[in-house]
């Protein structure tokens, strides 16, 4: 797989993105989106529920249309002739995973190289090769004991660094995740970010859509806060209660909950 990495462009870069007019918004999802994201960096994508968040990552990785503007993923414009290449070098976390309960942890991680296999290879099953590489990254998630386990039998944490695993097995040089989080315990959390800031700190690229500050802080080096389509703030994760309380016009009780 061809690293789009190689240059020293931004990791991400996003120029006056709008998409279509929303009716119910009176305006457009993302309404004129400008940022950068350099390679290395661990940002955190904030906001109130209907500010963007989701529909950025999406965009990014063409899965949402842009009707105005340009992204850029290591300088090479995103455009549907070359939306392939792209998401070899971008993983996509959706929110919940999305596991095939059927199958066991290692196999739903050896479904990440699908891309790769042409219909010979696919008939007669994943290589040996790959095989070794699902189960290293299983190991190194601490998910050893998990490795035949039905997705199904997993608990929440589990399941997500699965799907971690799995968006890892492409070799992605970016990866953003859409509220991995959500509807896990706290042990679920901690496992879920830590898997995030040891990929972090091998280098990856990593772009996650947060609802709790004080993850943001404590993991991210950076926040960009969205709010009615557009960049509100983007900046240093300390102190983000009373940047959001700034930004959104409520009190810092208020902002925590509401991120």
């Amino acid at each position: 797989m061809e690293s789009l990495s190689v240059n020293n462009a931004p990791a991400i870069a996003c120029h006056n993105l709008r998409t279509a007019y929303q009716a119910n918004l009176k305006r457009p999802i993302l309404n004129g989106i400008d940022l950068q994201i350099n390679q290395g960096e661990f940002v955190a994508l904030l906001g109130l529920n209907g500010a963007g968040k989701s529909t950025l990552l999406r965009s990014l990785v063409g899965l949402i249309p842009v009707n105005q503007g340009e992204i850029q993923v290591f300088g090479t414009k995103v455009e549907p002739q070359n939306i392939g290449e792209i998401r070899k070098n971008v993983g996509f976390l959706f929110q919940g995973g999305g596991l095939v309960d059927q199958l066991s942890s290692l196999d739903n991680v050896l479904c990440g190289c699908l891309g790769e296999l042409n219909t010979w290879q696919s008939l007669w099953g994943f290589p040996q090769r790959d095989r070794r590489v699902a189960m290293q990254l299983l190991q190194k998630l601490g998910l050893q004991e998990q490795t035949y386990q039905k997705a199904r039998q997993l608990s929440g944490g589990q399941r997500q660094r699965v799907a971690i695993a799995r968006t890892l097995i492409q070799s992605p040089q970016i990866l953003l995740a859409d509220e991995p989080t959500t509807g896990l315990d706290i042990v679920g959390i901690n496992q879920v970010m830590e898997a995030l800031a040891s990929m972090h700190r091998k280098g990856l690229t990593v772009v996650v859509v947060l609802h709790d500050l004080a993850l943001a802080a404590q993991y991210a080096q950076r926040a960009i806060i969205l709010e009615a389509g557009q960049v509100m703030y983007d900046g240093d994760c300390q102190n983000m209660e009373k940047q959001f309380a700034k930004l959104q016009n409520l009190s810092p009780v208020q902002s925590a909950s509401a991120a």
